[in-house]
Protein backbone atom coordinates (compact mmCIF):
# COMPACT_ATOMS: atom_id res chain seq x y z
CA UNK A 1 0.00 0.00 0.00
CA UNK A 2 1.32 3.39 -0.96
CA UNK A 3 1.02 6.36 1.37
CA UNK A 4 0.11 9.72 -0.13
CA UNK A 5 -1.55 12.98 0.86
CA UNK A 6 -4.77 11.43 -0.42
CA UNK A 7 -4.31 8.65 2.17
CA UNK A 8 -4.39 11.27 4.93
CA UNK A 9 -7.75 12.49 3.60
CA UNK A 10 -9.16 8.96 3.92
CA UNK A 11 -7.71 8.66 7.44
CA UNK A 12 -9.07 12.04 8.54
CA UNK A 13 -12.61 11.38 7.31
CA UNK A 14 -12.58 7.88 8.78
CA UNK A 15 -11.42 9.29 12.13
CA UNK A 16 -14.28 11.81 12.10
CA UNK A 17 -16.73 8.95 11.53
CA UNK A 18 -15.13 7.01 14.38
CA UNK A 19 -15.62 10.03 16.65
CA UNK A 20 -19.33 9.96 15.89
CA UNK A 21 -19.60 12.78 13.38
CA UNK A 22 -22.76 12.58 11.28
CA UNK A 23 -22.08 11.81 7.60
CA UNK A 24 -23.59 15.12 6.41
CA UNK A 25 -21.22 17.05 8.68
CA UNK A 26 -18.26 15.05 7.36
CA UNK A 27 -19.38 15.72 3.77
CA UNK A 28 -19.60 19.44 4.48
CA UNK A 29 -16.17 19.44 6.13
CA UNK A 30 -14.69 17.56 3.16
CA UNK A 31 -16.34 19.85 0.62
CA UNK A 32 -18.36 17.06 -0.96
CA UNK A 33 -21.65 17.83 -2.68
CA UNK A 34 -22.89 14.30 -2.10
CA UNK A 35 -22.68 12.05 0.94
CA UNK A 36 -22.06 9.20 -1.52
CA UNK A 37 -18.66 10.74 -2.26
CA UNK A 38 -17.96 10.95 1.46
CA UNK A 39 -18.86 7.32 2.03
CA UNK A 40 -16.11 6.29 -0.41
CA UNK A 41 -13.58 7.88 1.97
CA UNK A 42 -14.82 6.34 5.21
CA UNK A 43 -13.42 2.90 6.00
CA UNK A 44 -14.84 1.42 9.21
CA UNK A 45 -14.04 -2.16 10.09
CA UNK A 46 -16.64 -4.81 10.76
CA UNK A 47 -15.64 -4.73 14.43
CA UNK A 48 -16.21 -0.98 14.62
CA UNK A 49 -19.61 -1.28 12.96
CA UNK A 50 -20.56 -4.18 15.24
CA UNK A 51 -19.52 -2.28 18.37
CA UNK A 52 -21.50 0.78 17.28
CA UNK A 53 -24.57 -1.36 16.57
CA UNK A 54 -24.29 -3.09 19.96
CA UNK A 55 -23.96 0.25 21.77
CA UNK A 56 -26.98 1.63 19.92
CA UNK A 57 -29.05 -1.44 20.65
CA UNK A 58 -28.09 -1.33 24.34
CA UNK A 59 -29.18 2.31 24.50
CA UNK A 60 -32.43 1.52 22.68
CA UNK A 61 -33.13 -1.46 24.95
CA UNK A 62 -32.56 0.66 28.09
CA UNK A 63 -34.88 3.36 26.71
CA UNK A 64 -37.61 0.80 26.05
CA UNK A 65 -37.28 -0.69 29.53
CA UNK A 66 -37.53 2.81 31.04
CA UNK A 67 -40.60 3.61 28.95
CA UNK A 68 -42.34 0.36 29.89
CA UNK A 69 -41.46 0.79 33.57
CA UNK A 70 -42.61 4.40 33.56
CA UNK A 71 -39.16 5.70 34.53
CA UNK A 72 -38.33 7.75 31.44
CA UNK A 73 -35.01 9.42 32.34
CA UNK A 74 -35.19 11.85 29.39
CA UNK A 75 -37.87 13.91 31.15
CA UNK A 76 -36.13 14.04 34.52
Amino acid sequence: MRFSTHTTRHLCLTDLARMGWEVHAIASFAGHRSTESTLRYIHLSGRELSARLNASMSHLHAWRVDMLAGTDRTTQ
